[in-house]
């Protein structure tokens, strides 16, 4: 079971990182975009499966935090409704995101 606690944290820290790069890193490619949008997508799906039902305090804590800040400033965003929000919120959203897998890694890793 820590093996797939600690590939569940990698794939989903690395499933965050590459929604970001794809939303980022190929302006005026969307066919590119969408290709790194489903795989971090479908890496992100198949991360949590690997869980099992295996749950960690902090990761939870985090997970719970950045779907708040970062869906929730996405879902702002796109109704137009943000303008009050500063700009960080949803960065800060990202970052907790990774920062709940890493820290499902680390449980992993230190689990016996």
């Amino acid at each position: 079971m820590r093996l797939w606690i600690i590939l569940a944290g990698l794939n989903g820290l690395m499933g965050v990182a590459m929604s970001a790069l794809g939303a980022h890193a190929f302006p005026g490619n969307p066919t590119a975009q969408g290709w790194v949008s489903l795989g971090a997508q479908f890496q992100l799906i198949h991360a949590v499966a690997l869980l099992a039902g295996e749950r960690m305090a902090w990761s939870v804590l985090l997970f719970n935090l950045g779907i708040a800040a970062f869906c929730g400033s996405l879902y702002l965003k796109a109704f137009g409704l943000a303008d009050w929000l500063p700009g960080l919120v949803t960065p800060a959203g990202g970052m907790c995101l990774m920062a709940g897998w890493l820290t499902m890694a680390i449980y992993g890793l230190k689990r016996r």
